[in-house]
């Protein structure tokens, strides 16, 4: 579905949003609430960027969502956390900024907006760290019916399809993918796989897509309805080319619709949210090392991430500075074959937590623990491959955890593991040393690591690197495996394996800003009417994963805080003519 093109080649607004994810339309819904007539601009087909793709989580120390969970938490105690965890790249003002708005922010969509969150039980991601948790930090867009979206609903970017079931998906909890797990085994948990399943298809049959979404799907959605229902008008296959300038002041930009430029003039400035640089390759091969040294990046984000955002700051005089040691959340995916001969991203969120999977590189031993965060593991195995052509792991597991949990894409029994076997994305083995030599591993050393192993597991303890033994570790795997819900020996074959390479989630690494998103030339100076949200803007967690959510939810936070500050400096009150009346109407009107 495309909206209709405008009348003319100008178009005027009081902010122009160059990106329609979470970021940008936080921003955008802010702004308009606050009193601006607003337009959103995007380059791909569908609205929802990469948080359409993502578990939907927001990390925010505070938040009333847990407080009426009575999950407790300390400003004092998440300060010390970030600061330990950020180094020497912790940054206190945007830290403060960030913790003092961040409840404010949940609260305030909450009560203005469509958007709505329930608490989780995640740990965060290094719970011993100074100031860490076990509980109450992280949030989850509430599940949501996508029909409200009326006419829009098919400009939703739905889901990764990796880690869909036939497009079904799941609530982001133990809980609802253990019916699954289970389906074979308990009646209850048969009945509800049923009552799903028939709902599903009822959905695919009437829309062709499923209709009750969550994670973040459900916060894509949520936003876009809020934003929609504003009469923010979100013009889609619309990729914003230069941005126009006078007097050294960004003042709109030009943007390719329909096949002609349309020139947006913004009075009171410009947001870039396009998403980071996840696909700029000329980018990459500086800012991730494993690209460098000449392996394989296959990121699950969307491929329209090329960093739109940061060529347009460079261009008005921004800077974009590769200050991190890791530049991007880091993501372990393996690559899944699907017709034409073209692969789709698996992101290994689930599997590596259970007991019974190790990960070894090609020389067949392991170098980390598995069941660390998705970062963590990602870090890890750029700096094991240091030196070597190749950044890549494999997962190993034996015929009894793979029939129980499944394996990357390949799904639990009674499921079929026939055409991925044929595909080659799972390789299976009579012994390790078969398994071994179809995979390219050394037998003789992923014998001894997996003897090694065993010796541990089949009493619960990893002795090398001692999985199981945080809050988050267990968090993820089997709580009904004793005596360690992470760790069990690999030991009856046949054996199974897949190769998994290096992802991400979105850059680290951004546009240098000030606390409230204006973006900087090399000298610090604000450029006037040029602001960066989102994976645009350098992250605030110094290159480091702390928790669940702690991209979405700063992204959402500053969001906030921009749009806030840009209505401010307007001399706009909430409530104006703005909002009320025909400038946004001739906005809404250009669609």
């Amino acid at each position: 579905m495309r909206d209709t093109p405008p009348s003319t080649d100008t178009v005027d607004c009081d902010l122009l949003v160059i990106g329609s994810g979470a970021g940008g339309l936080s921003t955008a819904v802010t702004a308009r609430k606050h009193g601006l007539n607003v337009l959103v601009v995007e380059k791909d087909s569908m609205f929802g960027g990469t948080t359409a793709f993502s578990g939907g989580v927001l990390w925010i120390p505070g938040n009333p969502v847990s407080r009426r969970a009575n999950q407790k938490d300390s400003r004092d105690a998440a300060r010390s956390y970030l600061a330990a965890e950020a180094g020497a790249a912790f940054d206190a003002a945007a830290v403060d900024a960030f913790l003092e708005n961040g409840p404010k922010m949940v609260e305030w969509f909450e009560r203005e907006t469509s958007v709505r969150f329930v608490p989780t039980l995640y740990p965060d991601y290094h719970p011993t760290q100074i100031g860490g948790v076990d509980v109450g930090r992280s949030i989850l867009a509430a599940p949501f019916d996508i029909r409200e979206l009326g006419k829009d609903m098919p400009r939703l970017r739905p889901p990764l399809a990796t880690i869909t079931f036939i497009g079904m998906m799941f609530n982001s909890s133990n809980a609802d993918l253990k019916h699954f797990f289970n389906v074979t085994k308990s009646v209850r948990s048969f009945f509800y796989v049923a009552r799903r399943l028939a709902s599903h298809l009822k959905e695919l049959v009437r829309y062709r897509r499923g209709v009750n979404v969550t994670s973040g799907n459900a916060l894509a959605a949520r936003l876009a309805k809020s934003a929609l229902e504003l009469g923010i008008p979100i013009w889609t296959a619309s990729p914003a080319l230069r941005l126009v300038t006078r007097d050294g002041a960004v003042v709109g930009a030009v943007v390719s619709r329909d096949g002609r430029e349309v020139e947006i003039r913004a009075r009171q400035g410009v947001v870039l949210a396009s998403g980071g640089f996840s696909h700029d390759i000329e980018r990459l091969r500086k800012a991730y090392p494993h690209i460098a040294r000449g392996g394989e990046h296959f990121s699950p984000v969307p491929v329209t991430n090329t960093g739109d955002g940061a060529r347009l700051a460079e261009q008005a005089g921004g800077t974009v500075p590769l200050r991190y040691r890791d530049a991007a959340a880091w993501m372990p995916v393996s690559k899944v074959p699907m017709r034409g001969g073209r692969f789709v991203a698996f992101p290994h969120l689930l599997d590596r937590y259970k007991p019974g999977v190790i990960g070894v590189l090609r020389n067949g031993q392991r170098f980390t623990n598995e069941s660390n965060s998705y970062h963590d593991v990602g870090a890890d195995l750029i700096r094991a491959c240091e030196g070597q052509p190749e950044t890549a792991m494999w997962l190993i597991c034996d015929q009894g955890t793979i029939s129980k949990y499944g394996l990357g894409y390949a799904k639990p029994a009674p499921l079929p593991l026939g055409g991925l076997l044929r595909k080659g994305y799972l390789m299976r083995g009579r012994s390790l040393a078969e398994l071994a030599q179809k995979c390219g591993i050394d037998a003789n050393a992923l014998e001894q690591t997996v003897r090694d192993f065993n010796a541990g597991a089949q009493h619960g303890d990893d002795r090398q690197f001692g999985r199981g033994t945080t809050s988050f570790n267990r968090y993820l795997g089997d709580p009904e495996h004793k005596p360690n819900p992470c760790v069990a020996p690999v030991a009856q074959g046949p054996f199974y394996a897949l190769k998994v390479v290096m992802g991400d989630l979105g850059t680290f690494d951004g546009i240098a800003t000030n606390v409230e998103g204006a973006v900087l030339r090399e000298d610090g100076v604000p450029i006037e009417g040029l602001y960066a949200v989102g994976n645009d803007r350098a992250s605030i967690m110094g290159g480091n994963y702390p928790g669940a959510g702690i991209t979405l939810g700063p992204i959402m936070t500053f969001g906030y805080i921009t749009g806030r500050h840009i209505a401010r400096r307007a001399n706009v009150p909430a409530g104006s003519r703005a909002l009320q009346g025909t400038r946004q109407e001739k906005v809404h009107a250009a669609r």
